[in-house]
């Protein structure tokens, strides 16, 4: 091919792969937006801790309406645990009701918030998220979340400021 036989000038695709690598850049750049702003407001990279976080809020909820078999469900992770309630003989619902109103460090909760949450263990997601929460108007409360069988654990292994 040489110059005097050059093909003709398509403006249609031109405008396409202009237009496509703007696309692509836009993407880019949003992505880093996103990445940057879940870790900065707390709910991880990406957002991927939401899901956790509204998990951790169920839990809260239902404990906060005193419903502590739903409650219970959420902490072992196996809504239909009472088809099957010998599974979970080394901690059962009444320990578990005991444990979250007379024993609860922040005593029984009437009212919470879902603050934050931090990706703790390995990997780039982790192993554990701890989410922190406001109970009952001022208490801090720290909920680790496994990731490995998507159970809730207490106490957690450390908290964080915020």
């Amino acid at each position: 091919m040489t110059l005097l036989n050059a093909p003709v000038y398509d403006e249609r695709r031109e405008k396409l792969v202009r237009a496509s690598l703007i696309a692509a850049g836009a993407l880019v750049a949003l992505l880093i937006v996103l990445s940057f702003a879940g870790f900065i407001t707390g709910h991880g990279w990406l957002f991927s801790n939401l899901r956790i976080e509204h998990r951790i809020d169920r839990f809260l909820t239902d404990l906060e309406q005193k419903n502590f078999a739903d409650a219970y469900g959420i902490y072992v992770n196996d809504k239909d645990w009472q088809q099957h309630p010998e599974k979970y003989s080394g901690y059962k619902l009444g320990r578990f009701t005991e444990d979250w109103t007379t024993y609860s460090p922040v005593g029984p909760i009437t009212s919470h918030h879902v603050d934050k949450s931090v990706t703790d263990g390995s990997g780039p997601f982790g192993t554990t998220v701890i989410v922190g929460s406001t109970v009952n108007g001022n208490k801090r409360l720290f909920l680790p979340y496994q990731r490995s069988d998507g159970t809730l654990t207490y106490p957690a292994p450390h908290v964080f400021a915020y």
